[in-house]
């Protein structure tokens, strides 16, 4: 990890996201105190923590794997470390009952885990981290071992569960719908490194660089290579491999000249239109019910994903006209990196 910077105030939900091997649980791993660091500081509140270890860090860490024990129940694995710790008994009773009650376990906590659902196991995981009363909560991946169903529910509850609990969270997370859905702000990293901080509409709209235009979206941005630029009343107009143009409102002064960029545009300010200035034929059609996403090819043999109405009657194979919203465009040059309407 190089050259990180960041502050996460209190009570911000914060997503680190990325691509499996950016480092992002690694970075976790470092505010948690379970890899060492070999320069610059960590600070939870106002103490500094990196000379710390976990337990007096004021943190707790909720992992991919629940690593519940089968034999104790929901009650038992949730109030198993405040008893290694002597809390007292009335304390102890005191913090599983607030918890039970803000993660709606109370009726499962007699049950052994083996009794519960995936959703329902996570929960107690999130419930034997609250018990802490930690200053902030580490979040690894926690939903990655759910089926896509029980992620759209869960992912519902953690939201829920920080409008409560109003306490700092930072959560892992390769997939970028649940760090969309999730977050306040989003810390995008790749290669070990951090491409952009932004809240989640930033980082959507104005992306930083390719990586993060084509990380960030479903489906990722277009790009297409840019045969010539020029200027247009202090604005980029593009021409694209097929000669056509689309004019932008990226001011001019501040692209390159050097002419090498390419035009990125999101699926969705593409629009299939019978009086669409680019043309092309339909190679793949993908009917996802409110919309329709066709994978259009170019007179070049580029191909641009384009959107049409959820009743859409494309068929593969049909010849398309596409209107696309330059207002929407962005550019990215030799270094990839992005340049977006004021």
């Amino acid at each position: 990890i190089e050259n990180v910077t960041m502050t996460i105030g209190s009570g911000e939900f914060m997503v680190f996201l990325g691509p499996s091997g950016c480092g992002k649980s690694t970075l976790l791993r470092m505010i948690a105190g379970l890899e060492e660091i070999d320069g610059g500081e960590i600070h939870i509140g106002d103490r500094r923590v990196d000379a710390l270890p976990p337990s007096e860090r004021e943190i707790a860490m909720v992992f991919q794997n629940y690593a519940l024990y089968p034999h104790m129940s929901v009650r038992e694995n949730m109030s198993f470390g405040l008893q290694n710790i002597r809390m007292p008994r009335d304390e102890i009773a005191r913090r599983v009952a607030a918890a039970a009650k803000t993660l709606e376990l109370e009726h499962l906590i007699d049950r052994k885990p083996g009794q519960l659902s995936g959703g329902q196991r996570q929960r107690v995981a999130i419930g034997r981290a609250i018990v802490k009363e930690p200053k902030a909560f580490l979040f690894d991946e926690p939903l990655s071992n759910l089926d896509a169903g029980l992620r759209v529910r869960t992912r519902i509850e953690f939201a829920q569960l920080h409008q409560r609990m109003k306490t700092t969270m930072i959560f892992v997370t390769h997939d970028q719908i649940e760090a969309m859905t999730l977050a306040d702000r989003i810390v995008v990293m790749n290669n070990r490194k951090i491409e952009q901080i932004g809240t989640p509409m930033e980082i959507y709209n104005r992306p930083a660089s390719r990586f993060v235009a084509a990380f960030v979206g479903s489906p990722s941005m277009n790009f297409l290579p840019v045969q010539q630029i020029s200027d247009r009343d202090g604005k980029v107009l593009v021409r694209l491999p097929d000669n056509s143009e689309i004019q932008t409102n990226i001011v001019s002064s501040r692209v390159p000249d050097d002419g090498k960029v390419t035009f990125g545009i999101r699926p969705e300010s593409v629009k299939v239109s019978a009086t669409g200035a680019i043309s092309g034929k339909a190679d793949v059609v993908e009917r996802l019910g409110e919309r329709t996403l066709a994978y259009v090819r170019l007179a070049d043999n580029s191909v641009l994903i384009a959107e049409d109405e959820g009743q859409s009657n494309l068929n593969v194979g049909d010849q398309v006209r596409l209107d696309i919203d330059g207002a929407s465009a962005h550019l990215f040059d030799a270094r990839d990196v992005a340049y977006s309407a004021a």
